[in-house]
């Protein structure tokens, strides 16, 4: 997995490209990043499957803030990105949330 920031000055955002390397989502049928910045919807965004066998998906997110998100895998495996800016702890026992600062 990785992400891609590329600060856009003259629309005031930063594109942000999350990636699943074809290994990393070998086996899935459908990958969703799931974050702050789509009020942690399991559906809203959804990444599209490369010729690769990979998968990725862009964001415009607002420079300045600080993001908590998650991948989704096939609706249920959860997964952090390993090349996260940090991770932040959760209520769930089990669980923390990778972070992206922009």
């Amino acid at each position: 997995m990785s992400i891609k920031k590329r600060y856009l000055k003259r629309k005031g955002v930063c594109q942000v490209t999350f990636a699943v390397s074809k290994i990393e989502g070998e086996g899935s049928r459908s990958v969703h990043v799931v974050g702050e910045f789509n009020n942690w919807s399991t559906t809203a965004t959804p990444m599209k499957r490369l010729h690769s066998g990979g998968f990725t998906t862009s964001l415009e997110l607002r420079p300045g803030q600080r993001y908590q998100f998650r991948y989704l895998f096939d609706g249920h495996l959860w997964d952090n990105e390993k090349d996260a800016d940090d991770f932040a702890e959760t209520p769930f026992f089990d669980a923390r949330n990778s972070v992206l600062d922009l």
